[in-house]
């Protein structure tokens, strides 16, 4: 079964974090120049959390505060789950459908960061996998064209 080292294998190797006491300004404008929908937050080369759309839109629009003053500390999201490099894909896909999460960040055993998968990675793994499936069975029902 294919699991996060499989997917991460398939992506770009650069992992976008910031640092907590950052602005939420600074952050959004990292997340917009790299086309991101989430950061990792690190401090001293830990995760201490996530930095998200979903975060701007309830804890800085929503609380109408200013993203030039705010700190990424004061509106990430400090509960983060990592999953492992062998965690299975369908695993991955249920916790992020369980914790209604978009991103989950790639560990090792030691906390260290491997990379980070989002939904719209996972789905595109699933549909080139599917594709493959599809085409191998094709040619086993009805034979090489």
């Amino acid at each position: 079964m294919p699991t996060a080292l499989d997917i991460l294998s398939n992506k770009e190797s650069t992992i976008h974090s910031i640092e907590p006491h950052a602005t939420v300004l600074a952050a959004t404008n990292k997340m917009n120049q790299h086309k991101l929908g989430a950061l990792v937050v690190k401090h001293e080369g830990r995760i201490v959390g996530m930095f998200t759309e979903r975060d701007v839109l309830r804890r800085v629009v929503g609380e109408q505060r200013d993203p030039s003053t705010a700190t990424v500390a004061q509106v990430m999201t400090s509960d983060v789950i990592c999953v492992g490099p062998t965690t299975d894909i369908d695993e991955i896909g249920a916790i992020m459908q369980q914790r209604r999460i978009r991103h989950l960040p790639v560990c090792d055993q030691d906390g260290e960061l491997l990379g980070m998968i989002s939904i719209g990675d996972l789905n595109a793994f699933r549909s080139i996998n599917q594709e493959a499936h599809i085409h191998f069975l094709s040619e086993y029902i009805y034979g090489r064209a």
